[in-house]
């Protein structure tokens, strides 16, 4: 499960606008550390589990490491 904190504009608009699920239990998507995508170009973030616990796309491009790609989110 995963748990996200909404946020909103001055308005009230939503600035999350889409979530997209990438993995699934009968498939499996995995990205390796120079292939982790970027979302939206770069407008969005992708959400991965690696070997050092559960991360944005952008933190695992800084730690070196890939993973399984959980969601993307913009």
């Amino acid at each position: 499960m995963i748990r996200l904190a909404l946020k909103y504009g001055p308005r009230g608009e939503n600035v999350i606008t889409g979530l997209e699920r990438v993995s699934r239990p009968g498939r499996r998507v995995y990205f390796g550390r120079d292939d982790v995508p970027r979302v939206m170009g770069g407008l969005g973030t992708s959400i991965l589990t690696t070997s050092r616990g559960v991360m944005t796309g952008q933190d695992a491009v800084k730690a070196g490491v890939g993973g399984e790609v959980l969601c993307n989110i913009w």
